[in-house]
């Protein structure tokens, strides 16, 4: 079975943590340039990376939140980029686990799961094990450390 495991600290407080991820201040801050976000079960949970395409080529388009536990957790169903298109209209699962450690640390985890077995399963996999861990969590922690920063 094919799953995305990553954990990663971040010197933030877990408010600023969970923001990032809940708020369309934040998403656009490290994820994407555009959302279109609900934070509520059942609510969108689109994030747009190419605002130029049109609508249903964005991004995520169509996902939705699953479950929501204030500050601790976060799960929303997810897609395949635009260049897969043969699997794009089915949904894998992202789970985000959110974890205070102290006043000013906290603990991500992202499980991404729900990938079939074929080709293209296959190349969407290491698209998100590449995006996830060499692109999205590592501008989350810069933004999220900088800000600390400046404050």
């Amino acid at each position: 079975m094919n799953v995305i495991d990553i954990t990663i600290k971040i010197n933030c407080n877990i408010d600023k943590l969970w923001q990032a991820w809940t708020t369309k201040q934040g998403i656009i801050s490290f994820f994407a340039p555009d959302c279109d976000i609900e934070i509520k079960v059942d609510g969108k949970y689109e994030i747009f990376f190419d605002e130029s395409a049109p609508y249903g080529l964005k991004g995520s388009e169509g996902v939705k939140i699953l479950a929501i536990q204030d500050k601790k957790f976060l799960s929303f169903t997810w897609n395949a980029p635009p260049s897969i298109p043969t699997i794009r209209a089915q949904r894998t699962h992202v789970a985000l686990y959110f974890e205070k450690i102290s006043k000013n640390k906290s603990k991500l985890r992202v499980i991404h799961d729900g990938y079939g077995e074929n080709k293209d399963w296959k190349k969407a996999f290491n698209y998100f094990e590449h995006a996830w861990g060499k692109i999205v969590l590592p501008r989350l922690k810069k933004y999220l450390e900088k800000s600390l920063m400046l404050n």
